[in-house]
C-alpha cells in the first residue's frame, strides 16, 4: 500500500504533463485497439485498471455497453472525466482504485483491460487475483505491457537513476513469458499473444485470456 500511495502521487504530479505527451507508436496502438474490438459485440459491462486518462477507455466506449476505469491517480481521473465531458461520453465511469480493493462484487464485468500498466504494479498478483474476481466465469482479460527484460538493458539501469530523482514510478522487469506464467498463476488461460508494435522489436505483448 505504501508503494501504490508514493506511486499514486507521482501520477498526480505529472499527469497534466502526460496527457499532453502523444502516443509514441499511434499505428501499434490502433491496432491494439482494433483487435481488442474484434473480442467485443457492444453489449459487455467493462473493466479497466491503470487508465491513466482516460485515452484507451473512451476510444472502447462506442463498443460496450458500460465501463469502468479506474486509476489510482486522483488527478488522471480528473483529466479523464474532463474529457468524457467534452466526448460526450455517457457510458464510462472513471474512478480511483485498484483492482485488489475494487468495491464491485464478484463477477461484475464481462471483460477487463490493461494496458501499459502491469509492469507498473507492485502487487502484480494481487491485482490479478483481484480481476480474476472481478470478471464473471468466461470473462476476458485483454492486456498490452512492456517486457523491460526484453529491452535495452540501458533502460534497466537508468530506471533506478530516475526513481531515485523522482523522476519515475516503481517499475517491474519481466519478459514475456514470464507474465503470462503469472497470469496463468492467477487462474487465466492464454487466447491469444500477439505483438503489435510498428518501430523495431517490439517487447509489448499483447495478451488475450479467459477466466477459468
Amino acid at each position: 500500500m505504501f508503494q501504490t500511495h508514493n506511486d499514486a502521487r507521482f501520477w498526480d504530479r505529472i499527469a497534466r504533463k502526460y496527457a499532453a505527451d502523444p502516443i509514441a507508436d499511434m499505428a501499434g496502438y490502433e491496432r491494439t485497439l482494433a483487435r481488442t474490438r474484434d473480442y467485443l459485440d457492444g453489449g459487455e459491462t467493462a473493466f479497466e485498471f491503470g487508465c491513466g486518462t482516460g485515452t484507451t477507455a473512451l476510444r472502447l466506449a462506442p463498443f460496450v455497453a458500460r465501463i469502468v476505469a479506474t486509476d489510482i491517480s486522483g488527478e488522471m481521473i480528473a483529466i479523464a472525466r474532463e474529457k468524457a465531458v467534452a466526448q460526450d461520453c455517457a457510458n464510462v465511469e472513471f474512478a480511483a482504485a485498484t483492482p485488489d480493493a475494487a468495491p464491485w462484487p464478484d463477477g461484475s464485468f464481462d471483460v477487463a483491460f490493461g494496458f501499459n500498466v502491469l509492469h507498473l504494479v507492485a502487487e502484480r498478483e494481487a491485482a490479478l487475483r483481484g480481476l480474476h474476481r472481478l470478471l464473471k466465469p468466461g470473462g476476458l482479460f485483454i492486456s498490452k505491457t512492456p517486457c523491460l527484460k526484453e529491452m535495452n538493458p540501458a533502460v534497466r539501469v537508468a530506471i533506478p537513476v530516475m526513481q531515485f530523482v523522482g523522476k519515475a514510478p516503481y517499475v517491474s522487469v519481466f519478459s514475456g513469458p514470464e507474465l503470462e506464467r503469472e497470469i496463468e498463476a492467477a487462474g487465466f488461460e492464454i487466447v491469444e499473444s500477439d505483438r503489435h508494435g510498428t518501430r523495431g522489436r517490439d517487447a509489448r505483448p499483447f495478451l488475450v485470456t479467459k477466466k477459468q
